[in-house]
């Protein structure tokens, strides 16, 4: 049944959000990252093989334990928009925005009449018909967030049209696809692609919409806190492993000699 969205309240009031995207389809993994603390996940089925089954499976999983599921769903298809958002999901992260008018055909697929039209259906997330069918629509469309991936010179030269389309809930970098966009395929540190970044993350606080970077590291999320933002995107599933690999290491350091 459809709950509120905490990553959207907490952002509307100032505070953080963390989140970590998970591309292995298995619940377990998405248990593991609501019990690390994190606030939301995006489960992903653009670049992973998920079927419309396990991703109902997943969202139920983040559910379990308090987190909220986003779905990265394929370019430019409304249908895949459909069943994230019939399974579940509370925020859809679309890729390679390149125009308002990119922008806009995904918030027409995720948002009932008025707002969209996402096609009418009283199945998992109305609670089989528990929630009356206009309080449902209400619902849906205040709670479900929009979540514009931003990945291509076009879209990064388009950003102010982009979130001046209603209905736009916050705005993601994709650092990997803008660097080949750049022509500098996987330098992401490559200035082209810092600026490019930089661009995104000022025209988002210039409109008061939410911009969520990639932070793998304290120092990025300090910087990034310190130029106003609140959401960030802390890696992926892997970087659980990672992340607990180089606590072991930071403590097998700090040991005193002879000790295991």
């Amino acid at each position: 049944m459809l709950k509120p969205n905490a990553v959207k309240a907490q952002l509307a009031v100032g505070g953080e959000a963390f989140g970590l995207f998970c591309s292995l389809p298995m619940p377990q993994i998405v248990e593991m990252i609501g019990c690390a603390g994190y606030d939301f996940v995006i489960l992903d089925t653009e670049h992973a093989l998920v079927d419309p089954e396990k991703l109902e499976n997943l969202v139920r999983a983040a559910e379990a334990v308090g987190l909220t599921p986003f779905v990265r769903v394929p370019e430019g298809d409304p249908g895949a928009v459909l069943r994230a958002l019939d399974a579940g999901a509370l925020g859809i992260v679309v890729p390679h925005v390149r125009s308002a008018s990119d922008a806009a055909a995904a918030v027409r697929a995720a948002r009932y009449h008025p707002e969209g039209e996402r096609s009418l259906n009283g199945g998992r997330p109305a609670g089989f018909g528990a929630i009356p069918p206009e309080e449902y629509i209400r619902r849906a469309n205040a709670e479900v967030m929009v979540v514009a991936l931003v990945e291509d010179a076009d879209g990064v030269a388009a950003i102010d049209e982009i979130l001046a389309v209603p209905g736009v809930d916050m705005v993601m970098p994709g650092p990997g696809d803008l660097s080949q966009s750049y022509g500098v395929p996987w330098q992401v540190r490559h200035p082209a692609v810092l600026d490019a970044v930089a661009r995104l993350a000022d025209a988002c606080s210039a409109a008061g919409i939410p911009f969520c970077p990639i932070a793998r590291s304290a120092e990025s999320i300090e910087r990034w806190r310190a130029a106003g933002v609140r959401a960030f995107s802390l890696g992926e599933d892997r970087d659980l492993a990672a992340g607990a690999l180089r606590a072991q290491r930071r403590i097998a350091e700090a040991a005193p000699a002879g000790l295991n």
